[in-house]
């Protein structure tokens, strides 16, 4: 509507309201008409209207601004990134490129590694070596696995005797001389694969020291990382390798390896059915990390977004994420309601 038309219709609609009353006025501001052509005149008197003086400064837009609902969070995380895939933009960030321990979402980049690295067809064997990696997730010394089926097991239990053996199965193929039998070796070369792919994709806050996240010692992670680098893993897994993140939605799977030996598998993401549109989550924690909790999630229809969350609590990571799901959602709602996102006529 022009603002010729805009001051017609609102001269028309003034001259009925000394008939009809102030209702006139506020049917004005809610039609967008009366506030923008008070404004463009300067209008701030007193207009009498029957038997009733209304101001115009005092009739308000149909839409108020809405507050940033991001600003209304009570976060316990040390770190925070919301990174939409579709728009590529940052929605909220708090402290997103600091460095922090990633505990066991280091077992995304060592996932992804592996799915490079081996054939989908690989068979692998837990050792001995294996089994004495701290944290005991039920799998047993020479029980043979698919590698798809123990890459489900070792995300969805974050199993540090699975990491351990994709990483030095799939470290045994970088050798130009594969007579090698030194699983410390092969995890070596493994974990500088897993370096280099981080530099590859450009998270440049990201380091790794061993495959799985686990504390070094009372003083030294295994990996560090940032939100923001996390929130890009994540990103270029969902793009390149989904796959991974299938059996991360689920709150417990059933699994049986080539060994013939079921295994129960919860999921370490306890909040996991809770989450309405959930594409994929790893969990983390340590003593030197917290709580750390990484989900893609569908906001609507086919609008994927990442949030990444370190330094929380062993709780607080899951109500962190809720809180900044339903923020996300508040977010991207005011978004797409907003005239500047409209289809133009």
């Amino acid at each position: 509507m022009t603002k010729v038309s805009q001051v017609q219709i609102f001269l028309l609609m003034l001259a009925i309201g000394f008939l009809t009353g102030p209702r006139v006025l506020v049917a004005l501001s809610k039609m967008g008409i009366g506030t923008d052509v008070a404004s463009s005149r300067n209008v701030s008197q007193v207009v009498a209207v029957g038997d009733s003086d209304i101001k115009m400064s005092e009739i308000k837009p149909a839409t108020s601004a809405i507050k940033n609902p991001y600003d209304l969070l009570s976060l316990e995380a040390k770190s925070v990134y919301v990174w939409d895939i579709n728009a590529h933009k940052k929605l909220y960030g708090k402290n997103e490129e600091r460095q922090l321990p990633l505990a066991s979402i280091t077992k995304m980049m060592m996932a992804l590694v592996a799915v490079e690295l081996l054939p989908s067809n690989t068979k692998i064997t837990i050792s001995p070596i294996d089994i004495e990696t701290e944290g005991d997730s039920g799998l047993f010394s020479g029980e043979k696995w698919s590698l798809a089926d123990l890459l489900k097991f070792t995300l969805v239990a974050s199993s540090n005797d699975g990491a351990s053996a994709i990483a030095s199965v799939a470290g045994a193929t970088l050798l130009r001389e594969a007579s090698t039998s030194d699983p410390f070796l092969n995890k070596q070369l493994f974990i500088e694969k897993m370096n280099e792919k981080a530099e590859a994709i450009g998270l440049t806050n990201t380091h790794f020291s061993n495959e799985s996240g686990l504390d070094l010692d009372s003083v030294t992670s295994g990996a560090y990382g940032s939100t923001r680098d996390m929130a890009m893993l994540f990103q270029y897994i969902f793009k390149k390798h989904s796959e991974l993140f299938t059996s991360t939605t689920y709150k417990k799977i059933n699994l049986t390896s080539l060994s013939q030996v079921t295994h129960h598998v919860a999921n370490t993401n306890e909040g996991v059915a809770q989450v309405t549109g959930l594409i994929g989550s790893k969990t983390g924690y340590t003593d030197l990390a917290g709580g750390n909790l990484v989900v893609v999630v569908d906001i609507g229809v086919d609008h994927p977004v990442v949030i990444a969350v370190l330094g929380s609590t062993i709780e607080g990571r899951f109500t962190d994420v809720a809180q900044l799901i339903d923020a996300t959602v508040s977010e991207i709602t005011k978004a797409d309601n907003s005239p500047d996102t409209k289809a133009q006529p």
